[in-house]
């Protein structure tokens, strides 16, 4: 006998079939990932096929919630790596989230990425105009537009154009490297260099004053309290002339003034909804055979509420999952109820993931590296699901396993609250980030506890988090045969300790579903069901192995417990 755990992620893969495209779209279960982020999946069929997508919901990035692109090492110039890499690079201080951020080159072991990246109110790439900036305001607002950049910088002489951030410098142009980039400027021909040292964040619509430590030419190491301004071509001499060792300089950053309130941005499009309607088309610059193809594809939105959805499209699986085009999003994201929307990376790299868990089924047998993930990150406290959902009369000597996670220094308090509201304390004080696992075995009364922490970190932000098990000794003694013959009928036998309603489902050891007898009211005592070996068309079930799972739902809960047998001539 095993006891049958309900995974929370494993389940957010039970999709409802809806009757077509056309019609209402209903999810499966919601999985609470944590405090405030669900997982949802979603499954339709339409005359092109089925098509399968999921959601992931997250409160407005205030508070103890933010949501902003991660780099590969954390700079432009790093490594590609997977959703999941990159989650769990960044997952010492903070839970998180996330899919799929930006388009980005191929070409190359450090290829960049396309579009604007904004991270902590800085600036570390700027837009590229043809194609849709996503950025979030101080205040949790989803922003969508095409924008582009201007900056300058200034020595001795006048202000000088700058023509980007943490890109490669092309024709005659001045670009600033910061930290962001990597640890060195590239080395071009003809060009000069000014080290600017210490350098302020590279906020925008400021100006941003530093002072010229070193000068020369070639590749400059970028300090990591400071930037690199890089002239190639006519710009070099002025920069030498303007920027000499020991000047004053002021550089300025300047997007549009909508965004002039922006704290993390990433590049992506096209724009799928605009004021909660879909957008057939705003000529960004993609190719038709992009847009209308049905494949996987990314994305994310705003709800009404300040919400933020992160939508990921399964395809390239037939029978599964056709994939969807870009119109075909834009509608579902307007029905999910976005009223803004953006693209985000398409094609087979599309991945939704949490915690370094792949949530989606990929179109490939595994993760391929991306340059950009857009991640839903919360630095408050989170609790992992209790090891068991259900404690029964086996488990409860060996107890349930509880744990809870902090990703700062915090001062915690941590109870569980038995059924009729007695507290008891298992931790308190001060704690270092990490992980603390207990374990409970102090049952007395069977109903539904809960595993309850608090915790205040060093920035005086608190948060709560809740998990729920429930002390069932409703269902004992379950007795599956480990070998049936064909047409004999397997009988499985259990107890009951009190009342109940109680099914008998027969499933492959895949999961797939063969029979589920319905449910019947049984007393409490010795109890039998018994199924016939056929399946739910009534045909005999072939030879093998199979599971019998027994579920009973009673005044406490409802438990099911699992067995498995082979079906034998």
């Amino acid at each position: 006998m095993r006891r049958l755990l309900a995974c929370p992620l494993a389940a957010a893969f039970l999709v409802a079939p809806l009757a077509s495209a056309q019609g209402p779209v209903s999810p499966s279960a919601v999985t609470p990932l944590m405090p405030g982020v669900t997982y949802q999946q979603y499954s339709e069929l339409t005359s092109h096929g089925p098509v399968a997508y999921s959601v992931i919901t997250a409160p407005p990035p205030t508070g103890l919630e933010t949501i902003a692109p991660v780099l590969g090492e954390g700079t432009i110039t790093g490594p590609r790596e997977t959703v999941t890499q990159l989650e769990e690079s960044v997952d010492s201080i903070e839970t998180v989230a996330g899919v799929n951020g930006d388009f980005f080159n191929l070409s190359g072991a450090n290829s960049t990425p396309s579009g604007i990246v904004m991270s902590g109110g800085a600036l570390v790439r700027v837009p590229t105009p043809a194609r849709s900036s996503i950025g979030f305001d101080a205040n949790g607002a989803m922003h969508v537009g095409r924008i582009s950049f201007t900056g300058t910088w200034q020595g001795t002489g006048q202000r000088r154009p700058l023509a980007g951030v943490n890109q490669q410098p092309h024709g005659s142009q001045t670009v600033l490297f910061t930290p962001a980039w990597g640890a060195a400027t590239p080395s071009l021909p003809n060009d000069s260099y000014a080290v600017l040292e210490p350098f302020p964040a590279a906020a925008v619509d400021t100006d941003l004053n530093a002072t010229v430590s070193a000068v020369g030419s070639g590749s400059a190491a970028i300090p990591s309290d400071g930037a690199v301004l890089v002239s190639n071509g006519s710009e070099a001499a002025k920069l030498q002339a303007e920027a000499p060792q020991g000047t004053s300089t002021t550089v300025r950053l300047v997007l549009p003034d909508s965004w002039s309130s922006i704290v993390s941005a990433l590049g992506g499009g096209p724009q799928l909804v605009k004021g909660g309607k879909p957008v057939f088309s705003t000529g960004e610059n993609f190719s038709t055979v992009d847009l209308t193809s049905r494949q996987p594809r990314a994305a994310v939105g705003q709800l009404s509420d300040g919400r933020v959805i992160l939508v990921t499209v399964d395809g390239g699986r037939p029978g599964y999952s056709v994939g969807m085009t870009n119109y075909e999003l834009a509608e579902t994201m307007a029905k999910l109820g976005a009223v803004t929307a953006a693209g985000l990376q398409f094609g087979r790299y599309v991945t939704s993931a949490f915690q370094g868990q792949v949530l989606n089924r990929l179109s490939q047998a595994r993760q391929a590296p991306v340059k950009e993930a857009l991640i839903v990150g919360y630095v408050g406290v989170y609790l992992p699901p209790p090891s068991l959902p259900v404690v029964g009369k086996t488990d409860a000597a060996g107890g349930e396993r509880l744990s809870y996670r902090i990703t700062s220094p915090s001062t915690v308090t941590a109870n569980v609250v038995a059924p009729d509201g007695t507290v008891q304390q298992v931790d308190s004080g001060p704690r270092q980030p990490g992980t603390y696992t207990f374990t409970w075995n102090a049952f007395d009364t069977e109903g539904t506890w809960h595993w309850s922490v608090q915790a205040t970190d060093d920035q005086n932000r608190t948060s709560t988090a809740d998990e729920t098990f429930v002390y069932d000794l409703t269902l004992s003694e379950l007795t599956v045969p480990k070998t049936v013959s064909r047409g004999a009928g397997l009988g499985v036998a259990f107890t009951l300790a009190r009342p109940a309603s109680v099914t008998l489902a027969i499933e492959s050891l895949n999961g797939t579903p063969v029979e589920t007898l319905p449910a019947q009211s049984l007393p409490a005592g010795a109890q039998t069901l018994t199924w016939d070996g056929t399946t739910s068309t009534g045909a005999s079930a072939p030879l093998g192995a199979y599971v019998a799972t027994v579920t009973e739902t009673s005044s406490i809960g409802t438990a099911s417990y699992a067995g498995q047998f082979t079906l034998t001539r």
